[in-house]
C-alpha cells in the first residue's frame, strides 16, 4: 500500500495570495502547497482522503482509472470543494463518498443540484455521487483496504480521522478524547496536521502538539501535513524536528 500526498497546505495554500514572505517567495518545489488531500492505493484499490478545490490540478498527469471511494474528514471547503470535479471519474461508475452524518448534510447543502428532492429529475451532467454515512469506531472495507474511522475534534466540530492497519491519517485536529486516542495506539506511520511552530490556533495543532500526540500513540514515523507558510521554508523547518518526523510535501509518495 502506498500514500501520495496530493496536497499538504492549509485552506489558503502556499504561496498565499499577496504574501511576500520568504516561504511564499521560495523557488523550492517543497514550499509550494496545494490544499490538503491524499491518495491511498493498493494494486487493486484506489481511495482519496478528502477532495479539495485543487483536486483537478492534483489529478492532472496521474493515471486515469477508477476511484473506489472518497473518505471525507469534514466538509470545510478546503477539504471537499473539488467534489464537482469528480465528474470525469463517474464515467467509470458512481462516486462513493464516505463521511459522518454532519459532513454529509453539509455537502448536500453545498451541492444541491447533485441531490435533488425525491421524485425530481437529476440535472444532466452532474457528478453521480453516492453518500455513505460512517460512524467513528465502526470498521468498514473498500476493496482490499480495511478502514477504521476515528473521532477527532476540529475546535467544536466532530470530524473523522482514519486508521488503515498500522497507518493513520489525522488532519485538522485540535483535541481528541482519550477513548478515541486509544484506537490509534500502536500505529507505525502517522500523518497528522500541524500548522506551524508558534502562535496557537483555536482549531489546529501546532508542531509541539503533533509531537506530543505522535508520542502518545507510539508512532515511529510521522509526517506533518496541513502546513501553512508560517512553518518556514521546508528545508529549514525539517532541521528543527525530531529524527523520525518529516514535513510532508506535495507529490511525495510513501510506502506503507
Amino acid at each position: 500500500m502506498k500514500l501520495t500526498f496530493l496536497g499538504t497546505g492549509t485552506s489558503c495554500g502556499v504561496p498565499v495570495l499577496g504574501c511576500e514572505c520568504a516561504v511564499c517567495q521560495s523557488t523550492d518545489p517543497k514550499d509550494k502547497r496545494l490544499r490538503c488531500a491524499a491518495m491511498l492505493e493498493t494494486p487493486s484499490t484506489r481511495l482519496l482522503i478528502d477532495c479539495g478545490p485543487d483536486f483537478r490540478q492534483q489529478m492532472m498527469g496521474r493515471p486515469f482509472k477508477k476511484i473506489d471511494g472518497i473518505l471525507v474528514t469534514h466538509a470545510h471547503y478546503d477539504h471537499v470543494g473539488g467534489l464537482d470535479d469528480v465528474r470525469p471519474y463517474c464515467k467509470l461508475g458512481n462516486m462513493d463518498v464516505f463521511a459522518n452524518e454532519t459532513a454529509i448534510g453539509s455537502m448536500c447543502q453545498m451541492m444541491p443540484y447533485c441531490f435533488p428532492p425525491r421524485g425530481t429529475e437529476m440535472y444532466p451532467g452532474v457528478p453521480k455521487i453516492q453518500m455513505h454515512p460512517v460512524v467513528a469506531g465502526c470498521r468498514f472495507t473498500i476493496g482490499d483496504i480495511d478502514i477504521l474511522p476515528v473521532n477527532v475534534m476540529h475546535d467544536q466540530l466532530p470530524i473523522l480521522g482514519y486508521r488503515f492497519g498500522s497507518f493513520a491519517y489525522i488532519t485538522d485536529i485540535k483535541t481528541m478524547a482519550p477513548e478515541d486516542i486509544s484506537l490509534l495506539i500502536g500505529v507505525h506511520t502517522l500523518v497528522v496536521s500541524a500548522l506551524r511552530f508558534e502562535k496557537p490556533h483555536h482549531s489546529h495543532f501546532l508542531v509541539d502538539d503533533a509531537i506530543a500526540f505522535a508520542d502518545k500513540v507510539g508512532a515511529q514515523c510521522v509526517y506533518l501535513t496541513h502546513v501553512c507558510h508560517d512553518m518556514g521554508c521546508h528545508e529549514d523547518a525539517e532541521q528543527k524536528l525530531p529524527a523520525h518526523f518529516h514535513i510532508a510535501y506535495d507529490n511525495q509518495v510513501i510506502e506503507l
